[in-house]
């Protein structure tokens, strides 16, 4: 009985992860092939964005090879695991299972496709989008994908963020930098490099913003500056190698998509940032700057000085500059502040009722917050911040709708607390006895 049963969930486990096979009509397409197949092809593609494990996309798949078959030699269609590989559904906004896409005339601005999900509704969208196209070409509106290479050529706007290097500018650029590099060695003439570009430039942009400049990408024609190409043996193009200050350059070896390019740009500046400062809430400039600043502002409310004196304190501190330090990559601003310091702070944001210390996790520009509910420790905090990453974890509106009132006090000096110095009376000159007799 084991054996049957162990038999048919290995069986079952098989066919949920695989949708698709090389027999199909349907084109397998990862990041790795994507841009090849799809943005740089003449051909009009539909694509479904699916999840193996996802019911409506496994009852949509006989349809959906049907179709390719149906189509096959007029019109490309293809699928991707989004959940497999989720940059790539996340580079065209797919949120739900299955999510169909038409790439038309211009790649670079799918439709998406609203239409039924038998193979007769799928085949009529293809061939109504496929008319389309064909007369947009008729009258000489193509809106076909653009290879960049003019504006390589032409220092064109679409590679504004992408920085020029040569044989004589390079060293003072990069090697003394102490920002990290990425640089694309290319040929004009390589067709790769051409499909690169656009992936190359969008990425440089959005790098630039999500980096504040700390990774820079770059680009070297290799055929006119043959020094540089000689040095770090530049064999193929494009050839991307990864520089940073004190370390001999890597190559990078990821896939050639913004996303994929993007992400291992955040890798490398997350490993090389410091952690986020971690600052007491002083006065409402604090507050705001941090908060404005930043997607998420992690706030910590500790005990009072005297209930846990300096030591204690401390290691709440040190417990918060650990999960800094572990969650620095989503650059969040972390405060702490004294209980009672802040109290119309704490009132907004529901904390007290259950004890110090308290955290909270707040959105500026939504206003609103989540409440840590378990210990916290490491374990405690780290489960509610992965939580608070991947989009999950109640939230609540910060009470009024905007931050309260935030009191101007003294920073803590780092020592313990001291109970507040009471004057002493001096009784040796009053006579009890004829107050007694007044007060009768």
């Amino acid at each position: 009985l084991l054996f049957v049963l162990g038999t048919v969930s290995c069986t079952l486990f098989l066919v949920v992860n695989s949708l698709y096979s090389a027999s199909d009509d349907v084109i397998e397409l990862t990041p790795t092939n994507f841009n090849k197949e799809v943005i740089q092809s003449e051909s009009l593609w539909l694509v479904e964005f699916y999840a193996p494990w996802c019911g409506h996309c496994q009852r949509l798949t006989p349809e959906w090879k049907k179709a390719a078959t149906a189509l096959k030699g007029v019109v490309k269609v293809g699928a991707v695991d989004a959940d497999k590989h989720q940059s790539l559904g996340g580079q065209y906004g797919v949120r739900g299972f299955p999510t169909i896409k038409i790439f038309g005339a211009n790649k670079n601005k799918a439709e998406d496709y609203q239409g039924g999900r038998t193979s007769d509704a799928i085949v009529d969208a293809a061939l109504s989008a496929l008319r389309s196209l064909v007369k947009d070409r008729l009258s000489g509106r193509s809106g076909g994908y653009s290879s960049g290479k003019q504006s390589r050529e032409s220092g064109g706007g679409d590679k504004k963020d992408v920085i020029e290097l040569t044989d004589d500018s390079f060293d003072k650029n990069v090697i003394n930098s102490d920002d990290v590099w990425m640089v694309e060695f290319y040929a004009p003439w390589c067709g790769h490099c051409k499909n690169l570009e656009p992936e190359w430039a969008a990425a440089a942009t959005e790098v630039k913003e999500q980096t504040k400049g700390k990774v820079k990408l770059a680009a070297v024609d290799a055929t006119v500056n043959q020094m540089l190409a000689g040095r770090y043996g530049i064999r193929g193009f494009p050839t991307i190698k990864i520089f940073q200050k004190g370390e001999d350059p890597v190559d990078y070896d990821g896939g050639r998509t913004r996303s994929d390019i993007v992400g291992r740009a955040l890798d490398l500046f997350s490993d090389n940032a410091p952690p986020p400062e971690l600052l007491e809430i002083i006065s409402e400039d604090v507050l705001k700057s941090t908060c404005d600043a930043h997607q998420l502002c992690i706030i910590s409310v500790l005990p009072h000085i005297l209930d846990t004196g300096a030591s204690g304190r401390n290691s709440y501190l040190d417990v918060m500059l650990k999960m800094a330090e572990k969650y620095k990559k989503k650059m969040w601003g972390w405060l702490w502040t004294e209980a009672g310091a802040q109290s119309d702070l704490e009132s907004s944001l529901g904390i007290g009722g259950f004890g110090y210390p308290a955290m909270a996790a707040i959105n500026a520009r939504k206003m609103k917050f989540a409440l840590l509910k378990g210990s916290f420790s490491e374990q405690g905090i780290n489960e509610f911040l992965r939580e608070l990453s991947v989009g999950r974890g109640s939230t609540a509106p910060v009470g009024g709708g905007a931050f309260p009132k935030i009191h101007s006090v003294e920073p803590w000096d780092g020592k313990d607390g001291e109970l507040p110095v009471e004057d002493d009376i001096d009784l040796s000159d009053v006579d009890l006895d004829d107050w007694d007799k007044d007060e009768l």
